[in-house]
Formats: structure tokens, sequence, C-alpha cells
């Protein structure tokens, strides 16, 4: 069953690359050189984290899952690349960029789809299905920036909001704009408008 709109089985050839702004890719774990994540390659692979444009990285993880034979980055990887490439025509057809901001924004979708996934299949007793959820989970995980501590976030949003003259509920679209400008997908959309929505009456 095609649960999240995936490619077909792992023996398709690649989804194309698709350009994406650059930027510096810090990843959302913490492992380290030669460490194993426990799920983000099946196989029993190493999974080590590097610095680069999410774009090589994904190409380089690619490369590395069909080495492996490991399935479920495999099509975990193909789904996230075909999911950019298709928001990337819909922005302006091809050729079209995605910015971090957007391409970060689509990992965490992706994320959200399969822990809607793990309560359903949980409540079902599918055990089995809600491992292999996580599992895909752990594998997007790893291209989100690193997160902003309390303090940063709070620095940043009193920043905009002094920039913005912002004192008032109806000022918090100049606010937000800013915020999603420095924030490039650091931060989810909800906590960030509930700090803005703090400072304004």
């Amino acid at each position: 069953m095609n649960r999240h709109s995936r490619p077909g089985a792992s023996t398709n050839p690649p989804t194309p690359n698709v350009s994406i702004h650059s930027y510096t890719y810090t990843g959302g774990l913490t492992w380290g050189v030669g460490e194993r994540n426990p799920f983000a390659f099946a196989s029993g692979a190493v999974r080590t984290r590097r610095v680069g444009s999410i774009s090589e990285q994904l190409g380089e993880d690619l490369k590395s899952a069909m080495r492996a034979k490991d399935t479920v980055t495999l099509n975990t990887l193909r789904a996230l690349k075909s999911a950019v490439k298709n928001a990337a025509i819909a922005k302006g057809g091809a050729g079209a960029e995605l910015d971090e901001g957007e391409v970060v924004g689509i990992i965490r979708k992706q994320i959200k789809q399969r822990e809607d996934s793990i309560e359903q299949y949980e409540k079902a007793n599918r055990a089995e299905l809600a491992d292999q959820e996580r599992a895909e989970i752990a594998v997007l995980e790893n291209y989100l920036p690193a997160g902003l501590s309390a303090d940063e976030l709070a620095e940043l949003v009193d920043g905009a909001v002094a920039e913005a003259g912002a004192t008032t509920r109806a000022d918090m679209g100049k606010v937000m704009k800013l915020l999603q400008e420095r924030t490039a997908g650091r931060v989810d959309g909800k906590t960030l408008s509930q700090e803005v929505m703090k400072r304004l009456s």
C-alpha cells in the first residue's frame, strides 16, 4: 500500500536531482562520525553526519542506501526528493528552486504524516508498521537543521517585534515575515506564532 505517495519499489531509478538553495546542514540528530543510528540505515550500515548542502547530502545518502540495499532509507529519501521536486514545479515550473525553509517545511510535513500513521497503527495494534514509520522519521530527522534554544528564539522574536514596530496582533504578519526569513526552518511555525502572540496585545 502506498502510504505516503512514495515512488515504486527500490529497483526503480532514483528521482532526478532538484535544484535546492544551499545551506549548512548540521542535522537534527547527534550521530558522530562512525556512530550508528539505530533507525536511519535498517541494513546496519553506518550513518555518518556530514556538512554540506541538503541536495548533496540527499544524493550521497541515496547512493549509500542503494549500495547497502537499505530499502527503508532508499524509499524514504526517494519520497522526499519526489516531494521536493513536485513542490518546486508547483512553485515556478521546471527549473524552479526552493529555499531552505521550504525544503525543511516539506521534511517536517513528511514527518508529521508518519507521526499520524504511527498513531493509527498503534490503535490497530500493528506494531511492526508503527516501527517502520519510526524508522522513516529517523531518516528524515537527519536533514532538519539544528533547532533554536529558548534564549535564541526569544532574542530573535524580540528583535523582530522591535524592528517591525509591532504593538498589536494586527502587526503579527510583519513580524512573522521577518522571523520566517531569519529562522529558516529551525523552528516550527506554530511555536513561532505562539512566541510572537505572547508579545503582542
